[in-house]
């Protein structure tokens, strides 16, 4: 899979008269709880000739690959990129935490994760994670049986939220493995443990009787991160370093 991944990121270059600066997986591969047949979540960032940047036309700011059972690949142009680094973006910073990288320019690569902890706004970490957590909980954890996987989709942004509060280590990791650490009760491990058993020998479409033990727990804690996130002060900033980035990289 790997050949196949460079040759499609090769051939967005070529199409598109880009230069990739960064490409990473984004998805379970790379939190840490893949499923034997998980696809692989591919995102970029990439750049434009300087010219491009210019021109009184406007040019799309996304590329993106027709989605298929394996792949599903698309990226984010520098200033887009930039513009959602400054809005503290979630998923963005967990890019650059990707234990799987498929492509990096070294120095762009070490200039933007040595901003992130500068950058990140704790408030919007926690809202953004809230948000997802309690979604997949409400929407996909209350039946008498419910997808394996959803477990995963709400304790790892429940994880997160919790991180950033607890510890005031921002932006939290991406991998779950590091995540739970922040849990130290021995029962909820143990469910976790066997969850992650069963995730490693079955199918995403997998479907389990619900898990008293995280079921209150997802529950309380998205109760406690709520109180908590409403106070966090929310913080701006301007664009001085990031301007500077953006105009070195676009002069590559």
């Amino acid at each position: 899979m790997q050949e196949i991944i460079q040759e499609k990121l090769r051939n967005i270059e070529e199409q598109h008269g880009v230069k990739i600066l960064y490409a990473c997986e984004s998805g379970s591969r790379a939190w840490g709880f893949a499923s034997m047949d998980s696809d692989y979540d591919v995102r970029f960032i990439y750049v434009r000739p300087a010219a491009d940047y210019l021109s009184i036309r406007d040019h799309k700011d996304v590329i993106e690959l027709p989605v298929n059972e394996v792949l599903d690949v698309n990226g984010w142009d520098l200033k887009k990129a930039l513009r959602l680094f400054l809005k503290s973006n979630a998923p963005l910073y967990e890019w650059l935490q990707s234990p799987v990288i498929y492509r990096q320019q070294s120095e762009f690569t070490f200039e933007l994760r040595h901003l992130m902890h500068g950058y990140f706004s704790k408030r919007a970490g926690c809202h953004h994670y809230l948000s997802m957590a309690a979604n997949t909980f409400e929407y996909d954890l209350q039946d008498g049986e419910v997808k394996l996987k959803k477990y995963f989709y709400a304790l790892r942004p429940a994880l997160a939220c919790l991180w950033i509060i607890k510890t005031n280590k921002t932006p939290p990791p991406m991998e779950f493995g590091q995540l739970r650490t922040i849990v130290e009760d021995a029962g909820w491990h143990r469910a976790v443990d066997e969850l992650l058993k069963q995730k490693e020998v079955s199918d995403e479409k997998a479907m389990i009787s619900p898990v008293p033990v995280l079921q209150q727990w997802i529950e309380e804690t998205l109760k406690y991160c709520k109180e908590q996130a409403d106070a966090i002060s929310p913080v701006t900033h301007d664009t001085v370093e990031l301007d500077a980035l953006f105009r070195k990289f676009i002069s590559h």
